[in-house]
């Protein structure tokens, strides 16, 4: 009989005081939150500690925990859990898309916090119609979430009845609005365009135009942009509106449209980076001197901004700003905290070279 391998090196320290768990086809059966404590030396309390508060538990045992739960195959039934205790230690985050990092990175630092405070996030896609968004909550609040991430203040009114009845705590983000549904952390829309067409009169802009999604954050941009500029007699501004998501070749395709419509149109506010990327390209190929021809703005300020040729002038909002401080209004609400909240995280105009 040829010789076995030895144990791991992970498994040989860990004490195999439980007997093996019994095995079916589909993996472990029967296995209990008793037998990973036996096996790890510790309290079940400790084990549950370590999945619902592992701030609380020392390293050593921690990481002692996680192995034996590793080699056992152990996994909590958090169902069962929240029955029984009314908390399922889940919080759901749903935003319109990852594709890009406009929002990825308010949920990694979202998802990160909640984390370390013993919760975790379920995320989940809503795209940009509110028709999906509420089938999406039905869904998602059948889980028996503790608190939900919204992006965005444009619900459905009986969307928000629904969330102001529920009971968990609420944080909507990436928005602004005087009637929160009861936390909000954000910035005005509205405001960011505002202060686009401001930047534009600042350079003597005389024709400007807007290459921009229709959602309802990207129309409240394009509110204060056209907005501003007719209180400054410009009245007669040439738009491209397209569908969400934004990207690079819908905003390329975009500008021939807007130069077609207005061909003396000397500046463009893009109502994404994605966009303003596509439109620069497309400026190349028309032939139009970027900025001397054509300013352009775009909205975001992704990496890539400072990457194009020329490097592109972008609005900046503190994406990992708006989900560390949403994570921690609804811990601290969690932890028993009775106000409602709004954070105004605020924006900047970072001039490049395409303005």
């Amino acid at each position: 009989m040829p010789n076995q391998k030895p144990p791991a090196a992970a498994d040989a320290d860990l004490p195999d005081t439980a007997a093996p768990a019994r095995r079916m086809r589909g993996g472990p059966k029967g296995l209990r939150i008793t037998d990973v404590a036996a096996q790890a030396g510790v309290s079940p309390i400790t084990v549950s500690r370590v999945f619902n508060s592992p701030a609380t538990v020392a390293p050593e045992t921690l990481e002692r925990v996680r192995q034996v739960v590793q080699k056992l195959g152990y996994v909590p039934n958090r169902l069962a859990g929240g029955l029984s205790s009314s908390r399922s230690r889940l919080i759901a985050a749903i935003v319109p898309t990852i594709a890009h990092s406009l929002f990825s990175e308010t949920v990694q630092v979202f998802s990160e916090t909640m984390s370390r405070a013993g919760y975790q996030v379920l995320l989940a896609l809503s795209g940009y119609d509110d028709s999906s968004e509420e089938a999406l909550l039905d869904a998602v609040l059948s889980r028996r979430p503790e608190g939900v991430l919204l992006t965005g203040v444009a619900h459905t009114d009986s969307l928000r009845v629904r969330l102001a009845n529920v009971g968990i705590p609420i944080v909507e983000t990436w928005d602004m609005t005087d009637q929160p549904i009861d936390m909000l952390v954000g910035f005005s829309h509205y405001r960011i365009g505002v202060a686009v067409a401001e930047h534009f009169l600042q350079r003597n802009v005389r024709k400007p135009g807007l290459v921009s999604a229709n959602d309802a954050r990207a129309l409240a941009r394009r509110g204060g942009f056209c907005t501003r500029l007719e209180q400054a007699g410009i009245r007669d501004i040439a738009e491209v509106l397209v569908a969400p998501p934004s990207s690079v070749a819908v905003g390329k395709a975009a500008l021939p449209r807007l130069i077609e419509q207005a061909p003396d149109t000397d500046a463009v506010f893009c109502g994404s980076d994605l966009l303003a990327i596509g439109a620069l390209s497309a400026a190349r190929h028309l032939g139009l001197s970027v900025p001397s021809q054509l300013a352009i703005c775009g909205f975001g300020d992704l990496e890539f901004a400072t990457e194009t040729t020329p490097q592109l002038t972008s609005v900046h909002v503190d994406g990992t700003r708006i989900g560390l401080t949403a994570a921690r209004c609804l811990l601290d609400r969690l932890a028993g905290a009775a106000q409602s909240k709004v954070t105004d995280v605020g924006f900047r105009i970072v001039e490049r070279a395409t303005t």
